[in-house]
């Protein structure tokens, strides 16, 4: 056998070299699932579950800062959380005022910079003066971006996202119309990770997800942690994306 032919088979035996490993996910985006069924396990009250979620989510964002995430986005109230009973819903706007208030100040001393995305129209005035103040607060921190979806849903971003293009005459692709999404300097996830054991996006960042990877784990909300959090990472790391290649 020539020295040709040779080269030749070994070409046409070998696979294609698998593409490396991502070292880490840098973007991570988390559906916080599960407060109102830890708290019936519990035998509790739901607001209990759900005041356990919010020391979830400081507990959830130092681990983040810990293990290299550099943004964070995370789904705290969509579009159709209104439809739960109006007690419930009055609660959970007292809650994210007490979060913002008692949660959130810490992590904005630890470099934390908190940006809300979604409608804030139909909150109460109250919580949007904190979000607000809480913006600006943490405007000039860069250790880690902490994204809240409040009042959020995807489909609702992308209708509002091409009505602004169409107002403005835009001749769209994919880079411009993302730049009418409601934080268009919110990297897109690498992680997607969602608690509960639920399998779904609900509605979540439809845009920008596309490509994300997705981690599903049956923890309940209010007991997600470092632990979880690091199992979620180390299971992205142990993934090959190809985004459409081989």
């Amino acid at each position: 056998m020539s020295l040709l032919t040779k080269i030749r088979t070994l070409t046409q035996v070998r696979p294609a070299p698998e593409p490396d490993l991502p070292d880490a996910a840098h973007a991570v985006a988390i559906i916080m699932d599960g407060n109102a069924r830890w708290a019936r396990k519990r035998g509790l009250p739901i607001a209990a579950g759900h005041r356990a979620g919010t020391k979830a989510l400081r507990r959830t964002v130092e681990a983040a800062i810990d293990l290299g995430v550099d943004s964070l986005a995370v789904y705290a109230f969509s579009t159709e959380n209104w439809n739960r009973p109006p007690a419930e819903v009055e609660l959970l706007m007292e809650i994210f005022t007490e979060t913002i208030e008692r949660e959130l100040p810490d992590l904005r001393r630890q470099g934390v910079r908190t940006r809300f995305i979604g409608r804030r129209d139909r909150a109460p005035a109250a919580l949007r003066e904190r979000m607000a103040a809480l913006e600006r607060e943490t405007d000039g921190n860069h250790r880690l971006n902490l994204w809240i979806a409040f009042d959020y849903g995807g489909r609702a971003e992308i209708v509002d996202a091409a009505n602004r293009a169409v107002a403005a005459g835009a001749a769209v692709d994919e880079e411009t119309f993302a730049s009418y999404l409601n934080a268009p300097e919110m990297p897109d996830p690498d992680l997607l990770i969602r608690t509960s054991g639920e399998l779904r996006i609900s509605n979540f960042l439809l845009w920008q997800l596309a490509y994300a990877e997705l981690v599903f784990v049956d923890t309940l909300w209010p007991d997600f942690g470092q632990e979880e959090l690091r199992a979620a990472l180390d299971d992205y790391a142990s993934r090959r994306r190809r985004f459409g290649g081989r």
